[in-house]
């Protein structure tokens, strides 16, 4: 099943607001477009349903203003320091930065093995990693071994078989 597309400004007729305690459920009709809890507060008792769709489609407008204005840098942490560290409050290993630099290979089960910087981390560790970005998008770009500390030439096109 595909991602649910992010919410956009809406009408009325395009959504339904439901409330629970001091936030507001707002789904979508069309159910490409995901929905959202926007938690209020005490105020809600006072809004109507319209209120708080003008609220939903004023954070909207101001998500939509920042996303253009917004210029990603990726940062990469420099080689020789640490590209990830273990928080104890998430009770695993996260990155320190944009950008990894890892080595890949298999154990001797067959099943991979991502390493960066010398520690060894299964797929399952290295997915849970990777839902600190959940969200974002990601670009995986192979090089060989003795090469990931450089930035690669990439071409787009299609390898021939």
């Amino acid at each position: 099943m595909a991602r649910p597309k992010k919410p956009i400004i809406a009408t009325m007729h395009a959504v339904k607001i439901s409330r629970k305690g001091e936030s507001a459920i707002i789904n979508y009709k069309n159910p490409a477009i995901g929905g959202v809890h926007l938690t209020i507060g005490p105020k809600i008792n006072g809004m109507t349903d319209q209120d708080i769709l003008d609220l939903h489609n004023h954070i909207i407008e101001k998500r939509n203003k920042f996303a253009a204005q917004y210029h990603h840098v990726a940062v990469e942490i420099p080689p020789g320091k640490p590209q990830m560290k273990y928080s104890k409050r998430c009770t695993q290993w996260v990155p320190r930065g944009d950008v990894l630099r890892c080595l890949v290979h298999d154990d001797e089960n067959g099943e991979l093995v991502v390493e960066i910087d010398g520690h060894e981390l299964s797929l399952k560790e290295f997915g849970r990693m990777m839902t600190v970005h959940a969200g974002w998008g990601m670009r995986i770009v192979f090089v060989p071994d003795d090469e990931i500390e450089k930035v690669p030439d990439i071409t787009i096109g299609e390898k021939e078989d």
